[in-house]
Formats: structure tokens, sequence, C-alpha cells
């Protein structure tokens, strides 16, 4: 094993994970806990540092072992500095320095970048973006962002704000995304797929029509993106129409990038992993109907590689410098 390895810390609504490795994408050693936001980022950055002290100790190493600790987390964040900045997910991580924090913890480097572009950054070094030079990666979970590989780097923008895809506006009116009604992200991703089900289901139960959706509407967690994709894998008719006008949308977005950025892959997480060809070919369908003809037959759509592990590779390539 090397004497050095690196750190990735995946800080997520959910979940915070931490990893070892002396050679990305291969993990020696692997922690996680519930973030818990509403209590604060105190409890979750003192359960890092523990964390990461005792996935060190468990392999016989010290803090002198590590090369250099990366943090992917959503945005807003200041990269630079290294402060998260109340992303929607952490509402109550306001202006947090963890890369400081982190820092006079372990007395090393430590650098920080947006969930999405380090999610880039990981499918193009490990996973299906591998080989190509223009890339984009759709994250597609409860949001839509995006990460943008031009000339095989990645690219930031002037103020770190390149590749928030779902900010985009497709609609005048629509589901609601990154607090825009008519929003690529309202239309094209788990959240957008949530309203819009919410919306057919009531549609159906109007016209006396039968679906295994039905047993969320009105539900206090109401409908969600994975009771769609469980209902459609059964079959059922209005969760299988709900998919493919979802896929479309996003095929509306995806033409879009296709004729800006003239990428040669378009890599899509999250829902594109769960839905596969039910959602992608009537994206791609629309793709080849309304992008420029050349530059879209020489773009890929393709779900990503990496599953489950991208948030953890993701940290890992921010620890390597990107």
């Amino acid at each position: 094993m090397s004497d050095k390895v690196w750190v990735g810390v995946d800080v997520g609504g959910t979940k915070t994970a931490m990893v070892l490795s002396p050679e990305p994408p291969t993990v020696l050693a692997r922690a996680q806990f519930a973030t818990r936001p509403a209590q604060g980022p105190k409890p979750a950055l003192a359960s890092i540092k523990k964390s990461i002290g005792e996935l060190l100790a468990q392999q016989g190493l010290t803090s002198n072992a590590i090369a250099r600790i990366g943090v992917s987390c959503g945005g807003p964040l200041d990269r630079v500095r290294g402060i998260i900045q109340s992303p929607p997910n952490l509402p109550t991580w306001d202006n947090v320095p963890i890369k400081a924090i982190l820092e006079d913890a372990f007395r090393v480097e430590c650098q920080v970048e947006n969930d999405a572009n380090a999610g880039a950054v990981a499918e193009h070094r490990f996973g299906a973006g591998q080989g190509t030079q223009n890339m984009v990666f759709l994250t597609m979970g409860t949001g839509l962002g995006g990460g943008i590989i031009t000339d095989g780097r990645l690219y930031h923008g002037t103020k770190d704000l390149a590749g928030e895809v779902g900010h985009l506006r497709l609609t005048k009116t629509g589901p609601v995304g990154h607090n825009k009604a008519g929003s690529a992200e309202g239309w094209a991703s788990g959240g957008g797929m949530a309203q819009v089900a919410a919306r057919a289901v009531a549609e159906a139960r109007k016209k006396k029509k039968k679906t295994l959706l039905a047993k969320y509407f009105g539900t206090k967690e109401g409908i969600t993106a994975r009771d769609v994709g469980a209902a459609a894998a059964r079959g059922d008719a209005v969760a299988i129409e709900v998919v493919r006008s979802t896929g479309r949308r996003l095929g509306e977005v995806l033409a879009i990038l296709v004729d800006l950025l003239n990428p040669e892959r378009i890599v899509i997480g999250g829902l594109a992993l769960r839905l596969g060809d039910m959602l992608l070919d009537p994206a791609r369908e629309v793709v080849r109907r309304e992008a420029l003809a050349l530059a879209a037959t020489s773009c890929q759509i393709v779900p990503a590689e990496l599953g489950e592990r991208i948030g953890d590779v993701a940290a890992l390539c921010v620890a390597m410098g990107m």
C-alpha cells in the first residue's frame, strides 16, 4: 500500500461519507453517518473529524499519511475559500468554513468543490466519460445539476456557477425547481417528476382511471420519483407516461446543451440509472428532432457508470486536485 492516502468527504443532506484511498477510485476504508442538517453543522463536523481519525487508525495510519482532503458538497459554496453557503439540502450550514476546519484538525491541505462538478470529473476519469474531451454530466436526482468538461478540463465559469442546468427556463409555467416555475429542474428531476406525477394521478382519479400511484396521493410523503419508477416497472400506464414525459422534457434540456456545447457525450446519473431507456429513449428522440443534426449524431447520451460509488469517487477526485 502507498505511504500516503487521499481522504474524500462527501457531504449530503441525508448522509455524509468519508473514504480513504491510496489510489482512486479504489476505496480502502469507508464510514458514513446521517447528516441531520436540522441539528446544524457542528455535530456533523465533529463526526467528520472523528470518522477520519478512526478510519486512519483502523489502517494503522496517522494524519501524517494524508496526502490531501477533498470535500464534495452541493452549492452554493465558495470553492476557493472552502466555505459552504447554505445549500438547499443543508439550510443550516450558513457560511461554514469547512476547509479551514479540516486543515486545522489534520494539518494538511483541504480542497472543496461543488458535487456536480466533482461528479463530472469522477465520471470523466473513471466512469462513462472516459476517453472524451468534451462531456456534460447531469446529476438528475432530487434536483438537476451539471458539470461541464471542455477540452479535457472542468469548466468553472467566472463565479464557479457554470453547469447550473436546472435553472434554465423551459416553459413560462409548470413544476417548480430552482425556485422557478417551468425550469429545467422543475420538469426534469426527481422532484419535478413527483410534481408531474401528482398532477397525473389527480387527473386519473377524475377520469376514474386506475393507477398504482393512487395509494400515495394525498399522503404526508406524497408521490416520489421512486414510487413512479416502481409503478412503471410493474407496467402502470400512468407511471410509464410520467416517466416518458419527464424523458421528453429532459430531451429539451439536452438539445440545448448539444447545440450550445457540442459534447461527445452526455452522462446522466440518478434517475437515468434507475429508469434506463424508458427515460432516455424519449430524451434521445427529442434531441434527434430538435438539435443540430451533426451535433446530435456525434453526441452519445448514456447513464452514469459509477452508480452509488459516485459520491465517494467524486470526493476523492477533489482531493486529487480534480
